[in-house]
Parts: structure tokens; sequence; C-alpha cells
């Protein structure tokens, strides 16, 4: 290299200095050539990546297997909801009255997730509906939360017999639903009434009291837990709690939604 492309090579770095200071900027790479890889070169699960938005994070955890492939790559939760009345996956469906979707604002921040239809819900297609679904209006209106505000759904679409909880394989079958509701939906939090629900939701093998008053993390997506309605009808005396769980659940609202 001669001493003239030397003097010339200075002065350009001297002009970035000035520009820049002591560390010169580089180009932008595209996202693109960015890998989703590990330090040690291994590729990371899209719904472990924390670099990705919870949307994407979730939808990763749809199989990519028959039928819920096609799942994967709706758009809407009108497509989500025919997949779900039009596809039977279990035996359960077979035996249902109604499909139970869900209810509300396709856009709510808040989600609130259930167990499981009953009676009057299989009845009429619409989740919380009966006794414990009035409740469970009573408790949103406390804090301040009408039913079309937010989103309101089960982990199962079907009814079981009896009411009985959902055994592994028909949770299985139906929860990538839940998923694809929730990447659409897009929620800031969500609220699990009940002890199967928030397991279910958070993977746990929890009592209820070990999970309620605190935040949990859903692939991005904090989550509180709290008492089904229809278990406050059978002990009044778990109200009390279930108020100050859903206080503090409006106040971590407040906080996300805050602009």
């Amino acid at each position: 290299m001669t001493s003239h492309t030397l003097q010339t090579l200075r002065k350009a770095i001297e002009h970035e200095r000035r520009l820049f200071g002591r560390f010169v900027p580089l180009p932008d790479a595209p996202a693109a050539s960015m890998p989703n890889r590990d330090l040690f070169g291994n590729a990371v699960d899209p719904s472990e990546d924390p670099s990705r938005p919870p949307s994407e994070r979730i939808t990763a955890l749809i199989p990519d297997t028959p039928p819920y492939d096609d799942l994967k790559a709706l758009n809407t939760l009108q497509e989500v909801e025919a997949f779900a009345a039009n596809n039977v996956l279990i035996e359960l469906d077979e035996m249902r009255e109604n499909p139970v979707f869900g209810v509300g604002d396709p856009e709510a921040d808040l989600v609130v997730i259930g167990e499981a239809p009953g009676r009057d819900e299989d009845k009429e297609g619409e989740p919380f509906v009966g006794r414990s679904g009035q409740l469970l209006d009573k408790i949103m209106e406390a804090i301040n939360f009408k039913r079309e505000d937010i989103y309101i759904t089960n982990i199962m679409k079907s009814r079981p017999p009896r009411n009985r909880d959902p055994e592994a394989d028909e949770v299985e079958a139906h929860i990538p639903i839940l998923y694809k509701q929730i990447a659409l939906i897009q929620p800031k939090i969500m609220l699990c009434v009940g002890k199967v629900a928030a397991n279910t939701v958070l993977d746990r093998r929890s009592s209820l009291s070990s999970l309620r008053g605190k935040e949990h993390d859903f692939y991005g997506i904090p989550v509180m837990a709290t008492y089904h309605p229809a278990a406050l009808l059978r002990n009044p005396n778990w109200k009390r709690p279930t108020w100050e769980d859903v206080q503090l659940l409006r106040t971590r609202y407040d906080e996300l939604t805050a602009d």
C-alpha cells in the first residue's frame, strides 16, 4: 500500500470520526441475515425466541400437521371459528350441541380463559352464560370492564360430559385453536379462571393458591389466575381473594395499556 493511499485512508477515517465519534457505524444488516440461533449455532425454537413478537411465538406452538396446518394459516377469528365448527378433532366434537368458540372484542387487550363449556354454554354456543357467566360479568364490571370490551373463551370448544375435567388428549386436540385465537387477538394481558385453565395455559401442575397473586408469562404475554366463577357460586368465601386478584389485574392492565 503506497503512502498516498494510506494518507487518503487516514483522511477518510478522520472524517468519519468527526461525524460519528470513535465508533464508525456499520450498515444495518437485513433482518433475514440474522439467523435465530443460540451461542452454539443451534437453531432456536421460534416459540422460545424472545426476539420474536408473542403472536409469532404462539403461532409456532401450532402443529404443522393436518388439519392444524390449515389452522396455522388462517388470518381472522371468523375463519378460526369456522375451523372449530367444521372439524371433528375428538369424540366430544361429535357429541356437542354447539361448538363454543369465543365472544367479545376481537382486538381486546384482555382475554379471559376458562376450562371448558358447561351445559348452558353447549346449548347457546357462547362461553360463560348462565349463573357463572352472570357472575363473571359482575366481576368484570367491578373493575370497569364490560363484556364487549374483553374477549372470553375456553381451552375446550366442546363440552365434556357431566362437566368433567377434559382429558389430556382432548386438551391437546383443542388447544391449538386457543393458540390461534390468542395470536390473532394479540392481548396485552390474560386472565385464567380456575386451576385447570391456569395450569393448562402455563403448563404447570400447581395449586391455584400458588398461581394466584402473581404475574406469569405466556410467550411474552402476562398471565394472571383466579377462581372460576362456578367455584365462587359453591364457595362464597373465595369471593374476597378473587376481588383482590382482579384488582391486581386491573392495575397491571392499566400499566400495560397506558399511552
